[in-house]
């Protein structure tokens, strides 16, 4: 009976101890080492690669904000996958596809409006936006719905609009879109993209030096 309750003692004291060892180890000295190394060589990334203006964090490069005024360069769509009170610069309240099909009539509805929408509030004097112009990003959420990216192609047929709006030329701006495009990855990988935070950002400081 002794030995049996000893064992036991010995056991759950061993338990114990191998808890407390494996709680310090992988509980706080391991994530305490992941973070001083990634604050050490990707600080930038490791902070949500913040996008800073004036000293103050206005957004992430990874996530696409909606609510643009026609004076800045509208991101994609991000419609059926909801709205929030709580943080009205990113008005998603979840990230993921609308998982509704090619034929689903509201996708369908919405693809119409958004591509006329699109045609509507581009297209100013001496420069008209066909239906042909408008690419698929301008009219589509992305499979997360916070695609921070446009194609360069949407960004070039909201140029006049964004010259007009503002008081700048059509050079300035496509010069802006065009310093902002950013290649494939590698070469290789991925499509040519424009950041429309960063574009906006760039957009804001070109027009108050005018």
């Amino acid at each position: 009976m002794n030995n049996s309750v000893s064992n036991t003692g010995r056991l759950l004291w061993a338990g114990l101890r191998a808890l407390l060892v494996l709680t310090v180890l992988t509980g706080v000295i391991y994530p305490l080492a992941v973070t001083g190394v990634a604050q050490a060589l990707f600080n930038d990334k490791a902070n949500g690669s913040e996008v800073k203006t004036d000293g103050k964090v206005v957004g992430s490069s990874l996530i696409g904000q909606q609510g643009y005024s026609l004076d800045y360069f509208q991101p994609r769509p991000a419609n059926g996958l909801g709205v929030n009170s709580v943080n009205t610069q990113y008005k998603l309240i979840l990230s993921g596809a609308t998982n509704r099909s090619g034929d689903n009539a509201d996708l369908i509805k919405w693809v119409k409006e958004a591509k006329a929408k699109v045609i509507k509030d581009n297209s100013v004097p001496g420069y008209t936006v066909k239906p042909s112009d408008v690419p698929a990003d301008a009219v589509t959420s992305s499979g997360s719905g916070l695609d921070p990216d446009i194609s360069p192609q949407y960004a070039d047929i909201q140029v006049h609009r964004i010259a007009e709006e503002n008081g700048l030329t059509v050079a300035q701006v496509q010069k802006l879109v065009d310093d902002h495009t950013d290649g494939r990855t590698l070469g290789f990988i991925g499509e040519p993209r424009v950041n429309v935070l960063e574009l906006n950002i760039a957009l804001k400081e070109l027009v108050a030096k005018g």
